[in-house]
């Protein structure tokens, strides 16, 4: 689980080790050192997955006229 993760890993696969992750992390079986690398690697997937979920949404709006306003809603993230 040390890799970086690329734009090959999948969604599913990232998020699945972000889970085991914080599985890791909650346990609280790891050293301050080990925490904190665990926790960079945490941040280093959510990054990955969230990228993956903007390109997901960028191919939906695409495939959503822009014309029929009927059919398009703008999206509206809650951060």
């Amino acid at each position: 689980m040390n890799e970086k993760p690329t734009q090959k890993a999948g969604f599913e696969q990232a998020l699945s080790d972000l889970e085991n992750l914080v599985e890791q992390l909650e346990s609280g079986d790891l050293s301050l050192d080990q925490s904190l690398k665990q926790f960079k690697r945490g941040v280093e997937l959510t990054r990955h997955c969230q990228g993956i979920l903007e390109q997901a949404q960028q191919i939906v709006e695409q495939l959503i006229e822009a014309n029929d306003e009927s059919s398009a809603v703008p999206f509206e993230r809650s951060d």
